[in-house]
């Protein structure tokens, strides 16, 4: 697993990894997925209900409170051929997005689809990467149309299986702000209760928002890191975030990323004003190793995608050899992998 020597290319963080390990159903409860804590010098098997333990008084954990949309919309065009619209973010407030389309037929701009009776797609012009389309919901807010007749947009290695409450599994207890099109996927961990035993530990709780969109799972060009660009994303870091970051740090605590989302959005806030300050924009900020963390004193996080941009980002917070020597303990382990999967916590 991973043969890594300088200069750094997207083939070098591949490994392989047996479709079993790829979790398809999410722990119950959620708390107790397996953890896997990383030190310098040795590994300690947990589950993710036994992190009070591994922190300290003082320490501050920071949460992407961001909340999933319904963003798939299955329908079809006036000739009755299916038609998938994956929505990916607005591009103002007349109803214009940009959105991925799915079809057996070659696309046309123009092209009318019918997702229901009183709702229907228009598509319009080409981007960079996807297309741009209108949405029509006469008589209801775009909210509840989604809520109606979207989908939980449900990673690609995470099958249909009926039974399963998506809406809810793939959607953290602390979601808020609408927006994403990906769970941050560490935070399906955390409980009520979980939040509840960190309190009495006196851990601290802030929050960021990102809103997950496909570029942070899109797979890299290969090649060298160099060079390579992420698809943006839009993060807002709050004051009230900044001030507990403040605060934990005068005081001794240690600053706990939850999710490479909040790793994301905390260091490029801190790429864009020293000291830290509230912040908000897009951020195509590309994490790999060298980088210097100026916030981020751990992180807790999935098991990724061979190749992905958040293996890299994992491997510049611990170093590739510890990259390498967890991951082997994950798969020897038997450790469950990707979004449903268990969790690690990295301290660098």
């Amino acid at each position: 697993m991973f043969a890594f020597s300088p200069p750094l290319s997207v083939e070098q963080f591949a490994y392989d990894l047996p479709s079993h390990k790829i979790a398809q159903i999410p722990a119950t409860p959620r708390d107790a997925a397996r953890l896997l804590v990383s030190h310098n010098d040795k590994i300690v098997d947990r589950h993710v209900h036994d992190l009070p333990e591994e922190l300290r008084p003082g320490d501050l954990l920071v949460c992407n409170d961001t909340r999933v949309i319904p963003a798939r919309l299955l329908g079809h065009r006036p000739s009755g051929g299916a038609m998938e619209i994956f929505l990916l973010h607005p591009l103002n407030h007349d109803g214009t997005w940009e959105a991925l389309v799915k079809s057996n037929k070659r696309i046309v701009p123009g092209t009318q689809v019918t997702i229901a009776h009183n709702f229907s797609v228009t598509i319009q012009d080409r981007t960079e990467k996807a297309f741009q389309v209108s949405l029509h919901h006469p008589g209801e807010t775009l909210e509840k149309t989604l809520e109606t007749y979207g989908r939980i947009p449900l990673p690609p290695y995470i099958t249909e299986r009926q039974g399963r409450d998506d809406r809810e599994h793939y959607q953290t207890v602390f979601a808020r702000h609408r927006g994403a099109v990906a769970a941050p996927t560490a935070g399906l961990h955390f409980t009520r209760e979980l939040f509840q035993k960190l309190a009495e530990k006196k851990i601290a709780v802030a929050w960021v928002t990102l809103h997950v969109g496909l570029g942070t799972f899109q797979p890299l060009r290969a090649g060298p890191l160099s060079g390579q660009r992420l698809h943006a994303e839009w993060c807002q870091l709050p004051a009230e975030t900044v001030q507990a970051i403040h605060t934990a740090r005068t005081q001794g605590g240690r600053v706990v990323a939850v999710g490479t989302t909040v790793v994301r959005t905390l260091e490029s806030a801190a790429h864009h004003a020293n000291p830290l300050r509230p912040w908000q924009g897009e951020t195509d900020l590309f994490i790999q190793p060298g980088h210097e963390f100026k916030i981020c004193s751990g992180m807790i996080t999935n098991f990724h995608l061979p190749k992905s941009s958040l293996l890299m980002l994992v491997g510049a917070l611990i170093g590739l050899d510890r990259l390498k020597r967890d991951y082997v303990h994950a798969l020897e382990g038997d450790y469950r992998f990707f979004s449903y999967g268990d969790a690690s916590l990295l301290w660098p």
